[in-house]
């Protein structure tokens, strides 16, 4: 069977489809020939959705359903006959007035309530979590430029507090809440831990990753990395990708996926 149909007759949900991530990701599953079943906040909002209802196989295999991170029980019907689940759903902000409510339960309690569906949900055999490095980055003590963090590395709960990374310390908890509960449950999880996301975006609006490049297409070369401790200046340590080399996968050069970020954001007038 071509790899394009490779998933034909298969189900998979993907939560937070209209992200950036996650929007690659339904399309992609629609090119193999997937059924999906995508979750987002309001399937009303066009902004959030109409970039995803226009994929090519979206019209015969696209179902968008709501569902709500904090609410349990809420992917239930997404997740019901699916094989695999795609949870990318999560909250990403540097600057926030009440971390708990805004960044940490909606994370980590998305997470499990995600996590527990699945368990109920005999058909599911795989489920991948969309980390980020940000767990990774604040471990104790400090890293040097010649240390080498990889997927088995985790950032010091203590040290985000200390330091108000609130959106570290939320995707650290979750991440440490998803293998937990995995082990506990005997659930086959996949963890994927990405740094700076970019390369051409499908959604019509500015992401986090996106807009650090907007900010230095703007002459912002600073921009929102310098809130909560998060300097360039200081993430000087090494990161390996070995396992990602060991899958077969290969890496795009930077040069070109910064280009294509911003032939991109030029095509949507975001710049």
């Amino acid at each position: 069977m071509p790899l394009e149909m490779s998933g034909q007759g298969k189900v998979v949900c993907v939560t937070g489809a209209s992200g950036y991530i996650a929007s690659w990701i339904v399309k992609l599953l629609l090119l193999r020939g997937y059924t999906v079943k995508a979750t987002v906040r309001d399937p009303k909002d066009k902004k959030k959705t109409d970039h995803l209802l226009a994929l090519d196989g979206a019209k015969e295999r696209l179902q968008l359903l709501k569902a709500n991170l904090v609410e349990e029980g809420s992917f239930e019907h997404a997740i019901d006959g699916c094989e695999a689940v795609f949870h990318t759903a999560s909250p990403v902000a540097l600057t926030v007035t009440d971390p708990q409510a805004e960044l940490i339960e909606p994370a980590v309690k998305g997470t499990i309530n995600v996590l527990k569906t699945c368990t109920k949900v005999s058909s599911v055999k795989r489920v991948i979590v969309t980390s980020s490095m940000a767990a990774v980055l604040s471990p104790k003590p400090p890293l040097g430029p010649n240390d080498l963090v990889d997927e088995t590395t985790f950032s010091d709960p203590s040290v985000c507090e200390d330091e108000k990374q609130w959106y570290v310390l939320s995707k650290t908890l979750a991440e440490d809440a998803a293998w937990r509960f995995a082990k506990a449950n005997n659930i086959d999880l996949i963890v994927m831990n990405p740094g700076l996301v970019i390369g051409p975006a499908l959604q019509p609006t500015l992401n986090f990753s996106v807009d650090v490049v907007v900010d230095f297409i703007n002459g912002d070369t600073i921009g929102s990395w310098t809130n909560e401790g998060m300097d360039m200046n200081s993430m000087t340590y090494k990161v390996s990708v070995e396992k990602l080399k060991s899958l077969g996968i290969e890496l795009t050069p930077t040069e070109t996926s910064l280009r294509d970020t911003v032939l991109s954001l030029k095509e949507k007038c975001l710049v």
